[in-house]
């Protein structure tokens, strides 16, 4: 039984998955290469200005790396991209409060500023609605592969419910006669 076997295989939802998961892979991929083909200092605290954030050599490796993880996961798609969404984003959200603890100090290895922070943030929150749109809400539609994961006795009895009328509408439909005006 692979890891992955007891969550619903979905259909609409992967869609919102491997496109967040691959536009964000794709921005990081830009920014990772903008950052190494600049030939950045590795470990500078300081940071040359790539695309408005500042990067450094460390940190432009490590957002080839994020978007290599992210593109891979757009790929493989269901619900490995969203866990890996879910999971990304948090990283991220992590990293923007560590990050901005160490602002303007010596250990700023990745030499973020501000607007890394925010960038962060946002990219971090993004990537978490991406992994857990669908997934998890009180109020999930009926419909919805992971409601009925949860509740696979309910899920059972309406999809019984559901044909039983649509064969008695079959039904009713083969013994109207034609021509009595009922439509």
């Amino acid at each position: 039984m692979q890891f992955y076997d007891h969550l619903p295989q979905d259909h609409q939802l992967g869609r919102v998955y491997r496109y967040g998961a691959g536009f964000m892979g794709l921005l990081l991929l830009v920014f990772g290469i903008l950052g190494l083909t600049d030939r950045l200092a590795f470990f500078s605290t300081s940071g040359e200005h790539v695309l408005g954030l500042s990067s450094n050599g460390s940190l432009s490796v490590i957002s080839i790396v994020a978007a290599a993880v992210l593109i891979v996961g757009a790929v493989i798609g269901g619900n490995i991209a969203s866990t890996i969404n879910f999971a990304m984003g948090v990283i991220f959200v992590l990293s923007g409060a560590v990050n901005l603890a160490l602002l303007d100090t010596q250990a700023n290895f990745l030499a973020f500023r501000f607007q890394n922070v925010m960038f962060s943030f946002v990219v971090g929150i993004m990537l978490v609605t991406f992994g857990a749109y669908g997934r998890v809400s009180g109020g999930l539609p009926h419909d919805n592969p992971y409601w009925r994961a949860r509740h696979p006795e309910q899920a059972r009895a309406e999809t019984e419910a559901r044909e039983r009328a649509a064969l008695a509408a079959t039904r009713s439909d083969v013994r109207t006669p034609i021509g009595t005006g009922v439509r």
